[in-house]
């Protein structure tokens, strides 16, 4: 899943995995971080989400990082917001009002760009990633919120080998071996997204975590 790949898919306009509605797990489970209005929340490969404004809406400023300028574009335009755009370090930064995305490759980032960082919103990141690249990621969150924010986390479980990803499959005991010891993960719901009748005898779960700052790190 290189970076060819992801730009390609926006611009042939194959991005069945944008939702066209907030995700419904997020209003549902999002109270449980107990975030500060008016505070920061980082999300992550954010494309166009209808849940930045749905964050925005309930208090938050929001930071995105996404590297598509096709998926940045449009979410300004579909929403009437009017940019503005400047360079921050390897990044091109569209900023309007409480919203702010970083375009470009979320492994470029640092900590300058994370700073006041309260809170991580993750329902597309993780799960886009193959398994080499999510332990990368992983890290690079550790490395740059050394103030271990709670995280909301969204991924999906099913068997790899029924599915060609992505989405990827990462299961509850991917998660606490890729966050534990530096985040303390609570599961907090399973939900079985297979259509009433379905014929797909295979389990094909949502899973919806809290990570908390583990005080023992």
């Amino acid at each position: 899943m290189n970076q060819a790949y992801w730009r390609q898919r926006w611009q042939e306009h194959r991005i069945g995995f944008h939702r066209p509605d907030v995700h419904p797990r997020l209003p549902v489970f999002w109270d449980r971080l107990q975030v500060a209005q008016e505070s920061t929340v980082f999300v992550p490969l954010c494309g166009k989400s209808l849940d930045l404004l749905w964050l925005v809406e309930q208090g938050y400023r929001v930071r995105g990082v996404e590297l598509s300028p096709i998926a940045v574009q449009e979410f300004f335009q579909e929403h009437n917001l009017h940019p503005q755009v400047d360079s921050v370090g390897a990044f091109q930064r569209w900023q309007a009002g409480p919203i702010e995305i970083f375009c470009g490759d979320f492994f470029d980032l640092t900590g300058t760009e994370l700073q006041g960082i309260a809170a991580v919103y993750d329902r597309a990141a993780l799960i886009a990633l193959p398994p080499e690249l999510r332990r990368a990621y992983a890290v690079k969150l550790q490395d740059m919120l050394p103030h271990r924010p709670p995280i909301l986390l969204i991924t999906l479980d099913y068997p790899q080998e029924t599915r060609q990803g992505p989405p990827f499959a990462v299961a509850e005991t991917e998660v606490c071996a890729l966050y534990q010891p530096y985040w303390a993960v609570e599961h907090l719901s399973s939900i079985d997204l297979r259509e009433a009748g379905s014929t797909d005898f295979h389990r094909f779960e949502e899973l919806v975590f809290v990570l908390r700052r583990d005080d023992g790190s």
